[in-house]
């Protein structure tokens, strides 16, 4: 049997690198594919983060650092194309001169209507990739939401759309009766009402009666990840404390990183593989700071996972509990088996 299904991890996920030029309707292409989320960092300056995605409408921004509700701008992401997107004058996805990165994942295009929730929703997923976008409308009571994944998300990421309230995440190192806030340093918080207590299965997940989940009568927006073989992989590690830090084993080499630790106050460190062997270069989801470099922070992303090169207590505090989120693509050869690292 193939180690993983996915042939090439560039036509799931990719960060597209682009010189932003501050002028309105300029074309990216070189995706690789018609991207279905997109969320835009300027690395040159404070700008905040902007999260697109194909069931809100190209038009529609969040701002993945604020709790701050959906809301159009004519001057972000102007559309999605076949092989890219098309940005407006806005600095924060398209500064004049100004180092630009856009993340980019495929769901399953347009969206469609699924029932195996006691809510209906609308979701665009993609099975193979393990990643999927789901809406629905919030009842106030415990519900269950159907997110088309075919498979145990391990990975939930909540943002009520018509309210100011914060991101919520479940992660499944710490269970359903645990979240933690994406736009904040804050640690994992304890709640029954956020996930109703109760883990995903392979067919939906839960919420409760929270507003930042369910809020009644407001549109709710979903992202959902689940570990796909050689591309993706969402776990937690024990930070060790000094250079010769931890190892963590995804089974492909990660393109990027992103690391929070959740039982402590701490960044959302986001690592990219664009600078070779400086990986000691991040940028944080819940800041608007542009991006910058520290030893501190280091990273070796390695054929079959990465190691801790820094000592910063966000990514490897002695004894610290820190979850992970990697994408990637695994080294194969022509038999389809996993390279190791060197």
């Amino acid at each position: 049997m193939a180690y993983t299904s996915i042939n090439k991890s560039s036509l799931n996920f990719t960060n597209k690198l682009f010189t932003g030029n501050n002028t309105s309707g300029h074309a990216i292409t070189g995706v690789g594919f018609q991207p279905d989320m997109v969320w835009f960092r300027n690395r040159s300056s404070q700008q905040n983060w902007r999260a697109f995605d194909v069931i809100r409408g190209a038009t529609y921004r969040l701002v993945p650092n604020e709790n701050s509700t959906n809301h159009a701008e004519a001057q972000q992401l102007q559309a999605f194309g076949a092989d890219g997107f098309t940005v407006g004058a806005d600095g924060s996805v398209n500064g004049n001169t100004e180092a630009m990165s856009a993340y980019c994942w495929k769901a399953g295009g347009s969206a469609s209507a699924n029932t195996d929730g006691s809510i209906n929703s609308t979701v665009s997923v993609n099975t193979t990739a393990g990643f999927s976008i789901v809406k629905w409308t919030g009842s106030g009571a415990n519900a269950t939401i159907g997110h088309g994944l075919n498979a145990i998300p391990n990975v939930v990421i909540v943002k009520n759309l018509g309210a100011t309230e914060n991101w919520v995440n479940f992660h499944t190192p710490f269970g359903p009766t645990k979240y933690i806030k994406l736009n904040d340093t804050s640690a994992e918080g304890t709640s029954s009402d956020v996930w109703n207590n109760t883990a995903p299965t392979s067919s939906v997940f839960y919420v409760g009666s929270n507003t930042a989940t369910n809020q009644s009568g407001n549109d709710m927006i979903a992202y959902c990840f689940t570990d796909k073989t050689g591309y993706s992989k969402f776990g937690k590690y024990v930070g060790n404390g000094n250079a010769d830090g931890t190892f963590v084993y995804t089974g492909f080499k990660p393109k990027m990183v992103i690391v929070k630790e959740y039982n402590g106050s701490g960044n959302w460190i986001v690592k990219n593989d664009y600078y070779d062997n400086q990986n000691d270069h991040y940028v944080l989801v819940n800041e608007v700071d542009a991006e910058t470099s520290g030893a501190v922070v280091g990273f070796d992303l390695l054929s079959n996972g990465f190691k801790l090169r820094g000592t910063a207590g966000d990514s490897n505090g002695s004894s610290a509990s820190i979850l992970y989120m990697a994408f990637g693509q695994s080294l194969v050869g022509s038999n389809n088996v996993p390279c190791t690292a060197t």
